[in-house]
């Protein structure tokens, strides 16, 4: 009985072809790849590191988990957590559901208006935090010079100290987020609107479907994967929010504006305590990577990509 013959195994490329076919992809790969590692990768591990140690500029120690017994003892530091969640429960929902309503409308207006609003929208995300904030900070002048001392002066009221009180800083920074941070959120609603085909909206109108029933039904539906990206990211930068309280507050009165991206910047530049940062940075980490999981877990499963 004839067996069919071995099939030889093709050879590699000699190493030096190999290397002249391959070597400048190599090459150019090298450049990001390097400045992922020094400015990326180690300051993240020397970081985590430094969260184990009390650490100096002229020599450290290593204590152990002593950075994170202390902080989970910080009265502070859960205040500023249940800062930063109000912050961002008090902003993203809100601001999705403004920046879709807004989208909504301009998407029914003709393209030059389309544009113009767009542009307009957009116009704060292309301003730094910076000006934003001193603009605000003219706006909430705690005297009869600020806009809107001047607006509820016209229906009676006294003037509001809106952000050296307890009862009014962090809700003044929650206002401030709802009315100016919509522009990047309606240009991808309006794109969104714009790839939903026409023919679905045509086959609803001869089954007679109410206004809300092709929202329902058509539009919310094929809306889902941008609401989710800008619920997840939304979320992420409400957890890290920092100029706003920098410029405006301090994280003031009686730490009723400290976020934990403040106590963070606050507990290493103020106090002097890197390795306790550096903890309450990587609890920081950890709780938007755990946030954004569950999100992808709970708001995707009916969502297409």
């Amino acid at each position: 009985m004839q067996t069919a013959p071995a099939q030889a195994r093709p050879s590699r490329p000699p190493m030096k072809g190999y290397w002249r076919e391959y070597g400048w992809a190599y090459l150019f790969i090298l450049a990001p790849v390097l400045l992922f590692l020094v400015f990326t990768l180690y300051p993240v591990a020397s970081a985590f590191l430094m969260s184990f140690q009390e650490y100096s500029v002229m020599g450290s120690e290593w204590i152990g988990t002593d950075n994170y017994t202390r902080m989970v003892q910080d009265e502070v530091f859960w205040k500023s957590m249940r800062n930063t969640v109000l912050f961002t429960i008090g902003t993203v929902p809100v601001n999705i559901v403004i920046t879709y309503g807004l989208s909504f409308f301009i998407f029914q207006m003709k393209n030059k208006w389309q544009t113009f609003f767009k542009a307009t929208m957009y116009l704060p995300a292309v301003a730094s935090g910076v000006t934003i904030s001193v603009v605000w900070l003219a706006i909430y002048d705690p005297t009869n010079a600020g806009l809107l001392n001047r607006f509820i002066g016209l229906f009676g009221f006294d003037p509001v100290i809106w952000l050296g009180k307890s009862d009014t800083a962090l809700f003044s920074l929650i206002l401030m987020n709802w009315l100016g941070s919509h522009g990047a959120g309606i240009i991808l609603y309006l794109a969104a609107m714009g790839g939903i085909p026409k023919s679905l909206y045509e086959a609803a109108d001869i089954d007679h479907a109410s206004g809300w029933s092709k929202f329902w039904r058509i539009t919310w539906p094929l809306m889902k994967p941008t609401t989710l990206y800008l619920l997840v990211t939304g979320v992420i930068t409400s957890f890290q929010v920092f100029i706003s309280v920098y410029l405006m507050t301090q994280g003031g009165p009686n730490f009723a504006t400290t976020t934990i991206a403040y106590l963070i910047y606050s507990t290493a530049f103020n106090f002097y305590e890197f390795g306790l940062a550096a903890a309450q940075s990587f609890v920081l980490a950890a709780l938007i990577i755990v946030i954004s999981i569950i999100q992808f877990k709970y708001f995707s499963s009916d969502v297409e990509y």
